[in-house]
């Protein structure tokens, strides 16, 4: 089982779409829990992840080691609201998790479409980003990448309403 941390940072429309993404993932026994992180109380957010058995942290930077000291599984899924999971993610994300090498700390999945998303993600390469899969020790020590990230089998893409 993995958590999955969220940012909350483009409106409650992409929250919601990427929180549906994930209810399969919790069915099936993926997904153990989920840490939505918001710049400021809004109760709009607040009610949507109550609704959804989440858990709420309000950190004006975002940053996904707030999300991850809330987060109550060994490896961490790091996405932004509209973040949209691609077919074949759960099977992915726990085939690496049980064959990951324990000095193995980062996995990635690949993001489709938007050119702006891939081109940030190859200036920030070297910091942990949306789409990673973290080891929560290692996540918690340094926002920067604990090296060369595995490639993940799986996709992200946008929610059709988000940025």
């Amino acid at each position: 089982m993995i958590s999955v941390v969220i940012r909350a940072n483009h409106g409650i429309e992409a929250l919601a779409a990427t929180l549906r993404v994930l209810i399969p993932g919790v069915v099936d026994g993926i997904v153990g829990d989920a840490v939505v992180l918001a710049a400021r109380s809004d109760d709009g957010v607040a009610g949507l992840v109550d609704g959804v058995g989440a858990t709420l942290v309000i950190d004006e930077e975002l940053s996904w080691a707030g999300g991850a000291q809330m987060a109550r599984r060994e490896w961490v899924l790091c996405l932004e609201a509209g973040d949209v999971l691609g077919e074949g993610w759960m099977g992915a994300l726990d085939r690496f998790v049980a064959l990951s090498p324990p000095e193995s700390g980062l996995g990635r999945l690949r993001r489709l479409g938007a050119w702006r998303a891939r081109l940030r993600a190859l200036v920030a390469a070297r910091q942990v980003q949306a789409g990673d899969l973290v080891r929560r020790d290692l996540l918690l020590r340094s926002a920067e990448a604990p090296g060369r990230a595995a490639r993940i089998p799986a996709a992200i893409v946008r929610a059709p309403a988000a940025p």
